[in-house]
């Protein structure tokens, strides 16, 4: 016994990967369950309110805001698909909602770094490098949106696509990491169901709970990172996985195919910069991998459908996110230094980040929607 004690004392790095490893799934497992158990009381709620229009103006903030309340992306453009194909929703009306969802899924992230928010330095670090990716989200919508509504090409190329692409099949396949958290996500979510009194409840206490989860994840996650900083962790990243942007950028496309979420492998590279594994300028082309990567997954899904109009909303994220990535990534400085000024501006007060969040993913969308009804 002493000389395995002896043993670990000699090499910290084995306690910090062991750390890093069980922290590192309750993080996983508190982004699926905190989904879960929004799903509760928001997915009903998000369908209704996709539903409701057909302005392409308020589609794209009620994107942003369905996705904010699911936490998901996928389940976005899934309902997007189903009232398209149900015909409640036109093709023109349903492109915006999967642009506003695009920057409602970079949520996770940012709430990611918050648990870093009264350590400056690391806060800093994180925080740049999860609104980074809302950065490129915002540019590419800027830029996107006002083309779209005047000559719908995205709906037009998506359409083009489908049709060569028409009977081709798809593929699924299982997330491992969905493999390894959704079955005790689902254990959980089961019984909160039969001993609390309704959905709505459960889903708050569930909330509660993944929250603390996530909190707590990320506290000790960091602290094992810097552990690993200190030993040549981060000369491997350096030398592997992020060695140049294009290599940084394939990862992303890569991780996020084989885990289906955006939303786990953008925000696992939040707590990596605010230990100081990786930069930011390592962090943007990985996070345009992983927007990428996530429409790749949700058009093999929908090829298995063989329904058009889910293929073609499918194409259609494809094309948006590889129109952003074909602009922004030569342009990286633009949305790279508006991350950097924000993050240093929000390290000067905490009500800075919280009120982003709440402004621009739920209080603008809500007052938007409101208005034109």
């Amino acid at each position: 016994m002493n000389s395995i004690q002896n043993y670990l004392k000699e090499h910290p790095n084995i306690i910090a990967v062991i750390k890093l490893i069980f922290f590192l799934y309750l993080f996983l497992f508190s982004l699926q369950l905190m989904g879960d158990a929004l799903k509760l009381f928001g997915k009903d709620f998000s369908e209704t309110l996709i539903s409701t229009t057909s302005n392409p103006f308020v589609g794209l903030f009620i994107g942003i805001l369905a996705t904010s309340i699911v936490q998901s992306s996928s389940s976005t453009t899934s309902i997007v698909v189903g009232l398209v194909a149900g015909g409640a929703i036109g093709i023109d009306s349903a492109i915006p909602i999967v642009m506003g969802a695009n920057i409602g899924t970079s949520i996770t992230n940012i709430l990611a770094s918050l648990p870093q928010i009264n350590r400056s330095n690391e806060f800093r670090k994180a925080f740049a490098a999860a609104v980074v990716h809302d950065f490129f989200n915002f540019l590419s919508v800027l830029l996107l949106f006002p083309i779209q509504l005047a000559t719908n090409f995205l709906g037009i190329l998506a359409s083009k696509m489908t049709n060569v692409f028409e009977g081709i099949g798809g593929l699924s396949f299982l997330s491992p990491v969905k493999a390894l958290t959704k079955p005790v996500s689902e254990f959980m979510v089961e019984k909160s169901l039969t001993i609390l009194p309704n959905e709505d409840f459960a889903g708050w206490v569930l909330l509660i709970i993944a929250i603390i989860f996530l909190f707590l994840a990320l506290k000790y996650m960091v602290s094992a990172l810097k552990v690993l900083v200190v030993s040549k962790a981060k000369d491997w990243f350096n030398k592997y996985l992020f060695k140049n942007p294009l290599r940084a950028f394939v990862v992303g496309i890569i991780l996020t195919v084989m885990v289906q979420s955006s939303s786990i492998t953008t925000s696992l590279m939040v707590p990596l910069a605010g230990a100081g594994l990786l930069t930011l300028r390592q962090v943007f082309p990985y996070t345009i991998g992983a927007n990428l990567g996530t429409t790749i997954t949700a058009i093999l899904a929908a090829l298995i459908t063989n329904q058009p109009a889910a293929v073609v909303v499918a194409f259609s994220h494809l094309l948006f996110n590889l129109c952003g990535t074909l602009v922004w990534w030569p342009l990286g400085s633009v949305p790279i230094t508006m991350a950097e000024k924000f993050a240093e501006y929000s390290t000067r007060s905490k009500f800075i980040p919280v009120a982003f969040v709440l402004t621009i993913f739920f209080i603008i969308p809500i007052l938007v929607i409101l208005i034109s009804n």
